[in-house]
């Protein structure tokens, strides 16, 4: 019994492990019979020895086929895709879902903040010139482009070949609800008060062409026809805004437009902007740059003719035949615009002029457009026409190089790599529009100027602004710093077309701050020398320069400029010469230079101090002040303005140069002096003839400074004044406080108090003229004025005096306190 169950536990035991097998190997009944048949063919047939490898063979040769048709097939689709590529001008539609998707991974912590930074700089430009008449003033306070990125490519992308230049097209897609940006208006008459305006929304649709340049170092990009252009607009209400929510009436259709236009003259073909692709990043800024363009010739100038052909109520495309070459006797000159500096070469005669006339132009920014305008003389060489123009636009590299681009013929490319400042680099560009013929020019980028302060110039030249490559700047932080800017000459500068004259002077404005230099008779080429300060802003703030031809009844503009002041590096200076815009030739030296901070400081500390002393001024005289009576003359006082005290001198009658030698004495705080001249009137209001701000920061102690101050604000006038920083510790002050307290210069003040006032009331009482009540309200301020004074020369005393006594408790204290001594 007991091995008859033994026997059965076995057979269970193998069957269920050969149902195991079964489960796990479901292929084992094959394999079981394919066994048994391979062993009948190796016993009965054919040895195994002798068929696996011919088997293995003919499996090697199959694979070994198939590999080859794979890799013909390969090779034929890269033939395939290069023929493509240089023979045939458009490619088969390729999708590209893996732009989009990258480009939504990089938008918006990447391409979002650079771009919206970059759109904001431009809006602000085109919002100052361009605004709806039912607005006075419009600022941007927001700028965001939002989360959601453009799509690229929603149908696909493919290359085309436009002449010799190969092209990428694909299509533009942006349609976004989170974007926002806002606008402050301050709206114009009737409606007055201000208002919101918010972009909620923008749609673009359309065709975007890609095109790499100079072997890959950068891509023009541009829409291939004007695209479709939709924002959103809402106008709130609340906050600062004094006008109820509502709909401006045009200002959606304003802003359309001003978008529209502005993708229109900057990216729609020909029409190109530029991407660069440098190798290194030295991490600059560029904010300005120095360019010098030479117009050497142009060739071949004619006029077009196009040959229509009619047929099936249809004209032909018009071909563009060989132009008609200009009239031999045709006179023609070259405009160059940058901005608003234009200059203008001489005129020659002929289709193939030579110019040869260099120019220094001013760029604002990193990016900038130089345009070549054609102009055409009448016969009788008063009139001229504007024939056709063409245009080369500049851009900074990160890399420290300069990238030069125009339209070719057949609306191909014309581009120009400058690896360094200093090269030169020639280009030959087709005018446009209905003109035949190339323009052939020489640029130079002399340097670049940087926000950080330094100066990149050409490879041979080295530059005291220049920093270290790693792009790290030297610049201290400018909070307080002073800015002196010398206008040193001029040259070349515009005269009176109609008396031949020209008496040129200099205004400078930076901020609120508006100077003015001395104007010099009959010349063109001006020495001034003349020095101001201003305190510096931050911002981006340009110094503004205005030229002006002085003229009996208006003055004539002669040119103005803007230099970009961001950047200065402390102690250093800059001499440069600044071309004059919106006229034909001039230029002003000016060499400005960057107080250091600690220098400002130190001055700030000393005037902040309790005995820092006070400020004695000598009004001497003037010369040239403005007539403003009707016999031709004035008469003349000065009122002085120091902090919150004021004091005037005597009226000089009838006389345009008046002699007054006043002295006054203020007790120094470091506050501006401002000098107001007036012309006395007994009856109606004085009459302001010009102001002006004496320095006297930068004065040494007790050394008296006499200088010439033109003044502000007037046609002419000069005064004449000496300024003198006293210390506290002089010999004058000294002596002041030994006759103040010897007379009772206390006593002696409120006395003066009292008759002042009686002399006022008596007046009052009388009815007496204007101005002697005039003349006592200001004697009563200078009592005043010297009162306040003789407190503060008190105070000073008070406080040396306790000074004094702490001491000398101090060291009575540490004596008592000392060891006691020990007999031996």
């Amino acid at each position: 019994m007991p091995k008859k169950g033994l026997k059965k536990l076995h057979a269970k035991d193998a069957l269920d492990f050969f149902n195991q097998v079964m489960v796990e190997q479901p292929l084992l009944p094959f394999l079981i019979p394919l066994g048994l048949f391979a062993w009948f063919v190796e016993r009965w047939v054919v040895p195994f020895s002798n068929w696996v490898p011919l088997a293995a063979a003919v499996w090697a040769t199959i694979q070994y086929g198939r590999f080859k048709r794979k890799m013909a097939v390969e090779d034929l689709n890269k033939r395939w895709k290069h023929l493509i590529l240089n023979t045939t001008p458009t490619t088969p539609i390729e999708p590209c879902e893996w732009l989009n998707k990258l480009l939504i991974e990089v938008w918006p912590n990447y391409m979002e903040p650079k771009l919206s930074k970059k759109f904001q700089s431009t809006v602000e430009r085109r919002l100052k010139n361009r605004k709806p008449k039912l607005i006075d003033k419009i600022e941007l306070q927001e700028f965001s482009l939002g989360s959601c990125p453009p799509t690229l490519g929603e149908q696909g992308m493919r290359w085309m070949t436009s002449g010799e230049q190969q092209v990428m097209s694909l299509g533009f897609d942006w349609h976004s609800k989170e974007m926002s940006v806002m606008f402050m208006a301050k709206l114009a008459k009737p409606l007055m008060g201000t208002a919101r305006i918010v972009i909620n929304s923008i749609h673009i649709k359309g065709d975007l062409l890609l095109s790499p340049i100079l072997d890959g170092e950068a891509v023009l990009y541009s829409f291939e026809s004007t695209p479709e252009v939709r924002i959103g607009v809402a106008f709130g209400s609340g906050g600062s805004q004094t006008v109820p929510g509502m709909e401006l009436p045009g200002v959606s259709t304003w802003l359309v437009k001003l978008l529209t236009e502005t993708i229109a003259k900057t990216m729609v073909e020909p029409r190109r902007l530029c991407f660069s692709l440098p190798p290194v990043d030295l991490k600059k800024q560029a904010v300005g740059g120095v360019l010098s363009v030479t117009v050497v010739s142009a060739s071949n100038l004619g006029r077009k003719s196009r040959t229509i052909e009619l047929g099936n109520n249809q004209s032909s495309s018009g071909n563009t035949t060989p132009g008609i070459p200009l009239n031999r006797r045709a006179h023609t000159f070259i405009e160059v615009e940058v901005g608003t500096l234009t200059r203008k070469t001489t005129t020659c005669e002929g289709p193939n002029p030579t110019w040869n006339s260099t120019f220094n132009m001013v760029l604002h920014g990193e990016t900038g457009v130089v345009k070549f305008l054609l102009y055409e003389l009448d016969s009788d060489g008063v009139k001229y026409n504007y024939l056709t123009s063409c245009e080369i636009k500049v851009k900074y590299v990160l890399d420290g190089s300069t990238i030069f681009w125009a339209i070719g013929h057949n609306d191909g490319v014309v581009a120009r790599h400058a690896e360094h400042c200093g090269k030169e680099v020639g280009m030959v560009v087709p005018f446009e529009e209905d003109i035949t013929g190339e323009l052939t020019v020489s640029l130079v980028l002399k340097e670049w100027q940087f926000s950080d302060g330094s100066v990149t110039l050409s490879n041979s030249l080295s530059n005291e602004f220049q920093c270290s490559i790693d792009g790290s700047p030297k610049l201290q932080s400018r909070t307080g710093r002073k800015l002196r800017v010398k206008v040193v000459e001029g040259r070349a500068l515009a005269v009176n077309s109609k008396s031949g004259k020209c008496d040129p002077y200099v205004k400078l404005q930076y901020g609120k701050a508006l100077y003015r230099t001395k104007t010099l008779s009959r010349t063109a080429q001006p020495v001034w020398n003349d020095k101001f300060e201003f305190d510096e802003i931050g911002g981006g703030e340009y110094l503004k320069v205005k030229c002006y031809n002085l003229d009996t009844f208006s003055d004539d503009s002669i040119g103005s400029a803007r230099v970009n002041l961001e950047g200065l590096l402390d102690g250093a200076s800059r001499d440069v010469w600044v071309p004059l815009e919106k006229v034909d030739s001039g230029e002003i030296r000016l060499e400005i230079e960057a107080i250091p901070n600690d220098h400002n400081d130190s001055l700030k500390r000393s005037s902040s101090k309790v005995e820092a002393g006070w400020i004695e001024l000598v009004i001497i005289e003037a010369r040239d002040l403005v007539a403003a009576d009707l016999r031709g003359t004035s008469d003349p006082y000065v009122r002085v303005q120091y902090g919150n005290k004021k004091k005037r001198t005597k009226v000089i009658y009838k006389t345009l140069a008046p002699n007054w030698n006043q002295t006054f004495e203020f007790a120094e705080t470091g506050e501006p002096m401002i000098l107001h001249v007036k012309d006395h009137n007994a009856v109606l209001p004085t009459a302001s003839i010009g102001n002006c701000t004496v320095e006297y920061s930068m004065l040494s102690p007790n050394q008296p400074a006499d200088k010439w101050i033109p003044l502000q604000g007037v046609r002419s006038g000069e005064i004449h004044v000496k300024i003198t920083r006293r210390v506290a510790n002089s010999e004058k002050k000294s002596s002041l406080l030994t006759d103040a307290s010897a007379l009772g210069k206390g006593h002696k003040i409120s006395a003066q108090m009292r008759d002042s006032l009686k002399k006022c009331s008596g007046l009052v009482d009388d009815g007496g003229d204007a101005e002697a009540l005039s003349l006592a309200l200001t004697e009563v301020e200078s009592v005043q004025d010297e009162q306040d004074l003789y407190i503060q020369q008190l105070e000073r005393e008070k406080a040396l005096m306790l000074q004094k006594i702490h001491d000398l408790g101090s060291e009575i204290v540490r004596t008592s306190s000392g060891p006691a001594r020990t007999s031996c």
